[in-house]
């Protein structure tokens, strides 16, 4: 515990000195209570937990904790508050902790989970639950039974959801309320599942059929928390796979510092209002994402040099979709974001590249990315010029719709930012400030500055002035 900071160990120790303060409860009344439960329910749990370190077959990390929730649940629903508590607290500790430090996350989690395990069990309790389950020959008392299991439901998430704000708040510094405000809605619908599959358990274990029957139910739910688990894994890898990607491309070409973030939040506007299902706005937003991850492949000489490109620099500019193709090929879950990353510098009148494509030869997601990106570039302050208002970015958008850019495409972005705007927060942060490489011994240079960039997005220029989003949207530069 070192290295957690001292606002953090206070929060702590006040955790688990209040999950000790629940207990006494069993030591001073004397009433007889259900220590074989207790011991098997904390086995269970225990053995829940040993098996969540082990990567599962097939798999690159553990089993989720989700299993373990029922278990929880089930304590709460068949042994008092100041019982339950411990339940929690033999499989937390067992539990695998992802980040350092390693001990101050253990034993937080296990006081955290005393204490809601705990509070879930008062709820239950306070609305009479313990007498619908059944037991001793009585039946269970059904639909009766399901609201003090929601109500130790929504407990559970409470006070987990507050003790979690509490501790990011000691720890990071965040409000207690946004966090709470931010984890409780992600955290109630789950935890109504596992209650409903604990109120089973505890039906069945006060059944005539005893416990036994009560843990084989809880096996289905195990095997669905495993799925459910590697599904998130697997969008985890995602969104890690796409952050690198996109840092590697920020180390790399400064200058754009953020574009590509804003294209995504761009096409996935466009892609909401054309009305394309949620698998492919979220393939959309990794395409506007990814966009120009063929940058690293060129070099940075090129990508930063000051002044105009010479038609060799720019043959090798334009190297940058197929480039980009080429890195994301072996990334399955990209599918239709390769091809927008490949042809989003194609024109509707057949003037751009790689291929020079035309009309609806053009990818769909080439055609959104391609809006996306002169908007964003229009509506970014560059290092030589202020950003474009929005309105006038629209209409520069509309002047070359029909031979740059898809008209359906642009009308789409244009109804959509009538309906929920671009905030100043998205428009404000500079794309492109001076900012120097980073060196790690000497650290960033304050007077290196950016070389300008490629626009070959950008919209095409008047006969008489250049008024794309760049200076060098002249066919002598060829940047983007």
């Amino acid at each position: 515990m070192r290295g957690t900071p001292a606002a953090a160990r206070a929060c702590i120790l006040a955790a688990v000195l209040c999950a000790i303060w629940c207990t006494l409860p069993v030591y001073a009344s004397g009433s007889p209570v259900p220590w074989s439960t207790a011991a098997l329910l904390a086995a269970v749990g225990l053995g829940s937990e040993l098996a969540g370190r082990r990567s599962p077959p097939g798999g690159s990390g553990p089993v989720a904790a989700g299993a373990f929730l029922p278990i929880l649940l089930a304590a709460a629903f068949l042994l008092p508050p100041a019982a339950a508590a411990p339940v929690a607290v033999i499989g937390s500790l067992a539990g695998r902790v992802e980040q350092p430090p390693y001990a101050a996350r253990r034993i937080w989690r296990a006081a955290q989970l005393a204490l809601t395990c705990a509070a879930a069990s008062w709820a239950h309790a306070a609305l009479g639950g313990p007498a619908t389950l059944g037991g001793g020959g009585a039946a269970p008392d059904f639909p009766r039974a399901l609201l003090p299991a929601c109500a130790a439901a929504v407990a559970f998430s409470l006070v987990l959801t507050v003790l979690d704000g509490v501790i990011l708040a000691a720890a990071e510094r965040r409000p207690v309320h946004r966090s709470a405000c931010e984890l409780l809605p992600r955290a109630l619908g789950p935890h109504l599942v596992h209650a409903l599959a604990g109120l089973m358990t505890a039906v069945l274990w006060r059944s005539p059929y005893g416990p036994l029957s009560a843990l084989l139910v809880l096996l289905p739910m195990c095997l669905s928390c495993w799925v459910f688990a590697q599904y998130h894994r697997e969008q985890a890898a995602h969104r890690a796979t796409i952050r690198a990607l996109v840092h590697a491309v920020d180390i790399k070409d400064t200058y754009t510092r953020g574009h590509s973030e804003r294209v995504g939040r761009a096409s996935v506007l466009i892609a909401r209002e054309l009305g394309m299902d949620e698998s492919r706005v979220e393939g959309l937003r990794f395409a506007g994402i990814l966009h120009d991850v063929g940058k690293l492949g060129v070099p940075t000489r090129v990508l930063r040099k000051d002044g105009p490109l010479t038609p060799e620099e720019r043959r090798i500019m334009e190297l940058h979709p197929e480039y980009g193709h080429e890195i994301v090929r072996g990334i399955g879950f990209l599918d239709e974001a390769r091809d927008a990353i490949l042809h989003h510098h194609e024109r509707l009148d057949g003037s751009g590249y790689p291929y020079g494509l035309s009309g609806s030869r053009i990818p769909e997601f080439a055609r959104v990315v391609a809006v996306a990106d002169a908007f964003d570039a229009m509506t970014s302050t560059r290092s030589y010029r202020r950003a474009r208002p929005v309105s006038a970015a629209l209409a520069e958008l509309k002047r070359c719709a029909g031979s740059q850019f898809d008209p359906r495409m642009v009308r789409a972005l244009d109804r959509a930012l009538g309906r929920h705007g671009w905030s100043a927060a998205e428009t404000a942060v500079t794309a492109d400030e001076p900012r120097a490489p980073y060196d790690a011994t000497a650290g960033p240079r304050r007077n290196a500055l950016p070389a300008p960039r490629d626009p070959a997005a950008a919209p095409l220029p008047r006969p008489s002035q250049d008024i794309g989003p760049s200076r060098d949207a002249r066919p002598s530069s060829g940047r983007r």
